[in-house]
Order: C-alpha cells, then sequence, then structure tokens
C-alpha cells in the first residue's frame, strides 16, 4: 500500500517523530494541529477563536498535498484548554464544515505543547 506524508514542518516534529498527516490508501490521519508557524511561534495567543481558524487553514493546506479537501472530512476531535471557549471555537469550525458536517467531538485537555495554546485539531479523512 502506498503512503503519503506530509511533513510536520514545526521545531519539535523531527524530535517526536511525527508527521502533520499521513495517508495510507483512501485514509488520511491528521496530527494534532495547534496554531503554531514553522518556527514555534504561537499565532492568536489565548485567542480560541483565532486559534482554530488558523489550524483549520494549517490543516486544509496539508490535506491538500495528499489529494484532499474538507469535503473528505469524516471526523474532527478538538481539544480546548478551557471548554467555556467552545462557542467561538464551534463557530470557527462551522465556517469551515457547516456544508460537511463531519462527527466531531470537542474535549477539554489540562493543558497543550506550550502555555499560549488553547486549541488542538485532529481529523479523519477518507478519500476515494
Amino acid at each position: 500500500m502506498e503512503v503519503g506524508r506530509v511533513d510536520g514542518n514545526r521545531p519539535w516534529a523531527p524530535i517526536v517523530g511525527y508527521s502533520r498527516a499521513v495517508r495510507m490508501g483512501n485514509l488520511i490521519e491528521v496530527s494534532g494541529t495547534s496554531a503554531t508557524t514553522r518556527d514555534g511561534q504561537v499565532m492568536f495567543p489565548h485567542d480560541a477563536y483565532g486559534q482554530m481558524k488558523y489550524i483549520l487553514t494549517e490543516i486544509e493546506k496539508a490535506i491538500k498535498e495528499l489529494g484532499a479537501t474538507f469535503e473528505n472530512t469524516i471526523r474532527t476531535r478538538v481539544f480546548l484548554t478551557n471548554i467555556e471557549d467552545w462557542p467561538g471555537v464551534a463557530k470557527a469550525h462551522g465556517e469551515f464544515f457547516a456544508n460537511i458536517l463531519p462527527a466531531c467531538s470537542f474535549v477539554e485537555a489540562s493543558r497543550l505543547m506550550l502555555p499560549e495554546l488553547c486549541v488542538e485539531v485532529e481529523a479523519t479523512l477518507w478519500v476515494e
């Protein structure tokens, strides 16, 4: 089976040993993605809505490299450091997925990799 990978492109990727996204056959799994730049800078510190929009844009770039679009999304998993931030995160999610309607979970996590981060997203896609 052919395997496609999109590089993690973050300073910690070679330390952790991961890819941003992996495609095996029809299945694409997207690693937990946060609002960080290639040099590790946090975008939209402590702004859940801004971080969610940035994250989804980064995921969109990665899945495009693997021949997919958000139309192929079957599930998203959203981790929040404060579940009270869910309305803004949900609004951003809806801006990208309102007509796609993937399965979705919102889960509160005590911490993420950097203290300024408040959202992280994983996704699963299926491409025919």
